[in-house]
């Protein structure tokens, strides 16, 4: 059974088990991105597979009301990223409107969440500072932990 969802899953990278039988992994596009980055390759590229089991908005998600007990919520959080780049490629970027898509993706993720489920949210705040992304929940964070090389990624945890 399913009961995990991943709302914004882009290539997996946080996941240990990338394929975990619980788990439903979503994102917005399914793609093959070559990138230029600086890596260690001889020609400059990384490749990125964003393969989500389904492709969905995270703004409108197609479920009915508390279908998990867990979400995964990691949305794009960079404002300014070359279309191209190594970066936006990885990690979205946000559009025009970032407010209300980050407030609609709070409600959809809430509203997936069975009674008592629990939301797993990340951010890192390279652009957007975390305050200003934990005011569009509409409720404040059971607890977080700050982590990364500058403490700019920020982990957080909601129940319903």
């Amino acid at each position: 059974m399913k009961n995990v969802l991943d709302v914004c899953c882009g290539c997996r990278s946080m996941w240990f088990d990338k394929n975990h039988p619980s788990v439903i992994y979503s994102d917005i596009r399914r793609e093959v991105v070559t990138v230029t980055d600086r890596s260690h390759r001889p020609d400059g590229t990384r490749t990125l597979v964003i393969d989500p089991d389904l492709v969905a908005d995270f703004r409108n998600l197609p479920f009915p009301d508390r279908s998990f007990r867990l979400v995964a919520f990691d949305p794009p959080h960079l404002e300014r990223a070359g279309a191209k780049s190594w970066m936006a490629a990885k990690y979205g970027k946000l559009s025009d409107d970032w407010r209300n898509d980050l407030r609609c993706g709070f409600r959809e993720c809430f509203r997936v969440l069975k009674e008592d489920g629990v939301l797993i949210f990340k951010w890192n705040e390279t652009h957007v500072k975390v305050n200003e992304v934990v005011s569009l929940a509409g409720t404040q964070p059971l607890f977080g932990q700050v982590s990364g090389r500058k403490g700019m990624t920020h982990w957080m945890v909601f129940m319903k």
